[in-house]
């Protein structure tokens, strides 16, 4: 039979076991305090860990003796360094007994004293406690190692999202640094752009993370600007690919219809999908996904595919726009390289997002567009302007040919605009539109995109201007008050429009 002593520390030992219990499940990590007042009750001990330095009380019980430590400093210099695991000594009349929490040095000790000998199941609870703080110290340990390694993992992530968007496949595969995702294997790609809480993204991203810190032959991304939206590249060739290799690269086939689903069961979330784009075009697949994602928010389902519009840059006649959008932009070689880019950016995001992604201030991005203006003489705070840098880095960017004759002026913008390609494009852009929202949109650009100011020129609330210009998102399939890409493809429209109409008076 079991005496009393055997039966009380068992009791305890469940204690032990319930507190830690408890603790595991504690986001904020163990609560040494609470543990060292616990042995303190069931035992009567005043108990103290001492950190790594052999110096430091990181926790203690209210009247653990701290004047003893520094008898005890050569002892537990041996105890942190490993050299010892458990010891037991007297000093100022007080029974003390150290143990050493870890099995590696430098490490942590627990340091218990008493004004009399302790019994067996006193030590033998202290042995168990300072086992079950080392257990849930080396676990708070795994735990934030994970933390760090998700951390960089997604910053990696990110690289490799930014290394398509700036420079493409090539470029991405040198960011990896050797650790290349299955995604740079693949031809085709689309982006899935969803839009759900902040709070949900790590969850998700979680859920079909792989070991390497990707998502098989998919890659999801935080975006750092929209703290709402959740970038997915999404191998659109991954069938092809596996039989190919022989190899399964995870769950990226059926990412895409999880996807679909946590829209379908989650009332505040939207999907945007791109086209099939070639890895070198992400950024056209973003851009393609982000206008979708404007138009989802409205529809039942809220989930929008792009709509396959065809860009004003891609309509213009060659050589003439390039030799324009040459000339508009000749004058920002003399600006900083830096500024440049800023503007580039500029041009497809709020300030705020460009410094959020960049990591500057918003004066700092400020200072590098104010240079970029002087040089090009625009003001890029003005919609139009914006509209036409936008255009011209566009053909720059989408089109190479010859450097145009030094002999012949470039065709103004006006010129350009005034084809009948370019007139077709905006008939097309605006078709969709009702006439109160087409008249709210025009009005909304003649305020420099302002709601305020749009809604005291109208004689309405700004909330119906916002509602107005969600609606027309929806029937344009473009993004105005998210990312504002699509504020340029109307800014071009309603201006040929506008033109032709007054032509046909």
């Amino acid at each position: 039979m079991r005496d009393n002593g055997e039966q009380l520390l068992e009791a305890q030992l469940g204690g032990l076991l319930r507190e830690v219990r408890r603790q595991a499940s504690c986001e904020a990590g163990p609560d040494v305090c609470r543990m060292l007042d616990w042995l303190h009750r069931q035992t009567g001990v005043h108990a103290a860990v001492v950190a790594q330095d052999a110096g430091t009380v990181e926790a203690s019980t209210a009247a653990f003796p701290q004047e003893v430590l520094s008898e005890l400093a050569g002892l537990l210099a041996r105890l942190c360094g490993g050299q010892l695991a458990a010891a037991a000594t007297q000093t100022q009349g007080l029974h003390v007994r150290c143990e050493a929490l870890g099995p590696h040095g430098p490490r942590p000790v627990l340091v218990v004293a008493a004004g009399s000998q302790p019994t067996a199941q006193t030590v033998a609870l202290t042995s168990h406690t300072g086992s079950v703080l080392a257990l849930l110290r080396r676990a708070e340990a795994g735990q934030e190692t994970r933390r760090v390694y998700d951390d960089k993992a997604r910053q990696l992530r990110f690289a490799v999202l930014h290394g398509l968007l700036a420079g493409g496949p090539l470029l991405a595969r040198r960011m990896t640094t050797g650790v290349v995702p299955p995604l740079l294997d693949a031809d085709r790609l689309r982006i899935h752009l969803l839009r759900c809480p902040s709070a949900d993204r790590d969850r998700i991203a979680q859920a079909h993370q792989d070991p390497s810190g990707y998502h098989g032959s998919a890659l999801i991304v935080h975006c750092p600007v929209f703290k709402e939206h959740l970038i997915c590249l999404i191998a659109e060739d991954d069938e092809t690919n596996r039989a190919r290799d022989g190899v399964s690269h995870g769950p990226a086939p059926g990412l895409a219809e999880t996807l679909r689903r946590l829209v379908r069961d989650n009332p505040r979330y939207a999907l945007g999908i791109s086209g099939v784009q070639p890895l070198h075009a992400t950024a056209e697949a973003y851009s393609q996904a982000a206008h979708a994602l404007a138009g989802a928010r409205t529809t039942a389902g809220r989930v929008a595919f792009h709509q396959g519009q065809t860009s004003l840059a891609g309509l213009l006649p060659v050589q003439p726009a390039l030799a324009w959008a040459r000339a508009f932009l000749r004058p920002l070689d003399a600006a900083p390289k830096t500024s440049a880019d800023i503007t580039r950016l500029a041009t497809s995001m709020p300030r705020s997002g460009v410094a959020r992604l960049l990591g500057l201030s918003r004066n700092t991005v400020t200072a590098h567009l104010r240079r970029a203006q002087q040089a090009l003489g625009q003001d890029l705070a003005d919609v139009r302007c914006r509209a036409a840098v936008h255009l011209a880095l566009a053909l720059v960017g989408s089109g190479s040919g010859p450097e145009p004759d030094g002999h012949h002026v470039p065709p103004a913008l006006e010129e350009l605009l005034s084809t009948e390609p370019a007139a077709a494009w905006a008939q097309t852009v605006l078709r969709p539109l009702q006439p109160r929202h087409r008249r709210t949109l025009q009005a909304w650009i003649d305020a420099n995109a302002d709601a305020q100011q749009t809604a005291h020129r109208m004689g309405i609330s700004r909330n119906t201007v916002r509602a107005h210009l969600r609606t027309a998102e929806a029937a344009l399939g473009l993004d105005l008050l998210t990312t504002g890409t699509g504020t340029h493809h109307v800014v071009h429209a309603l201006h040929i429009a506008a033109g032709r109409a007054t032509q046909a008076i």
